[in-house]
């Protein structure tokens, strides 16, 4: 978090704007230099028993049917983060037109893989059966990440076993969207992160990279350029995990910024800060896209933005698991009852 005050403050204080709010946190004066002018917000709705299973719902104010549905999870290394500080993103994906669900997930120490998974499972099956009723379209659902959050993203989108204590598989998403997640990080070098895993007896299967499936939905993986993300590799993470999907043909569009840090990239969502990177167009352009009945991704082979090539890692073979052996160990480590 130190890092991503430093950053964003820096950033903020070149916003005249932002003179007064030097003494917030830098998500408190994003959010409150970004505009909810477009956007219906309900906060506190409950997708579980349990205190930190609850979610915030921002819709377009102005809306002729049901609108696409982005469940979004935020990072903090699954030991830190609260919904209401990523309000400046619920906004941003109203004024494009969707239901964006930004939830709240249980963390470490309180829980540990696999647990934070069945609440980011827990809080997309919410979104699935209840988000008609604040003018979602379930049947155009995608989830949607960054850092941390994104892990919870991909983890969904991709371990069929999470959605499946649901009654849901990952082909009932229309896509998912990661930014700057780590999605092959063992050894785990971060010491904060090794608890949460239980690491050095990490299991393999808590990797995206190796619940890669010819079923997965299309994806959509945005990082910053080699080199300027300083604690996700995004040639080894972003550019391995886009290698093992076109190794079996799935849909993937992997773009690269060459403006942003790891955490100004999420940061660039928000209206006062998109002048870093075009990451809301790149979303847009890809909900869009993928909320057609008939839909062809044009894949990105691995080209940044301004052109140039980035070398993906080669991808690294998928380690699978039956449904019934991971729906089974997920069961055992759920403390709450699937709804």
């Amino acid at each position: 978090m130190t890092i991503l005050r430093t950053t964003l403050l820096g950033l903020l204080a070149a916003i005249p704007l932002a003179t007064g709010l030097a003494a917030c946190s830098p998500l408190t004066a994003i959010n409150a230099l970004s505009s909810g002018s477009a956007s219906q917000v309900t906060r506190g709705l409950a997708y579980g028993p349990l205190p930190r299973q609850k979610l915030d719902v921002y819709v377009p104010k102005i809306r002729t049917g049901p609108v696409p549905v982005v469940v979004f999870f935020y990072g903090g290394n699954w030991t830190a983060g609260e919904r209401a500080d990523y309000a400046f993103v619920g906004h941003a994906l109203a004024a494009r037109g969707y239901m964006a669900v930004i939830a709240d997930y249980r963390l470490y120490p309180e829980v540990h893989y696999p647990e934070i998974l069945q609440d980011a499972a827990r809080a997309v099956a919410w979104a699935a059966m209840e988000s008609s009723r604040h003018g979602g379209d379930p049947a155009r659902l995608f989830v949607m990440g960054h850092s941390a959050g994104a892990y919870n993203a991909a983890m969904v989108a991709l371990d069929a076993s999470l959605l499946a204590r649901h009654g849901m598989h990952p082909h009932d998403l229309r896509g998912w969207i990661g930014l700057a997640g780590p999605y092959d990080f063992l050894p785990i070098e971060n010491t904060t992160t090794r608890p949460v895993f239980f690491y050095p007896d990490t299991p393999a299967s808590s990797q995206p990279i190796h619940h890669v499936t010819a079923e997965a939905p299309p994806a959509l993986l945005i990082a910053p350029l080699p080199g300027q993300d300083k604690l996700v590799n995004p040639q080894r993470n972003t550019g391995g995990l886009a290698s093992a999907l076109r190794t079996l043909a799935r849909p993937v569009t992997e773009t690269y910024f060459d403006k942003v840090s790891h955490t100004t990239l999420v940061a660039s969502l928000a209206s006062p800060l998109r002048m870093l990177a075009p990451t809301l167009d790149a979303v847009s352009a890809f909900i869009d896209a993928n909320s057609k009945v008939d839909t062809t991704l044009t894949r990105n082979m691995g080209a940044a933005t301004d052109g140039r090539e980035i070398p993906a890692t080669l991808p690294r073979p998928a380690k699978a698991q039956s449904a019934v052996t991971q729906a089974g160990a997920a069961r055992a480590h759920d403390k709450t009852p699937a709804p």
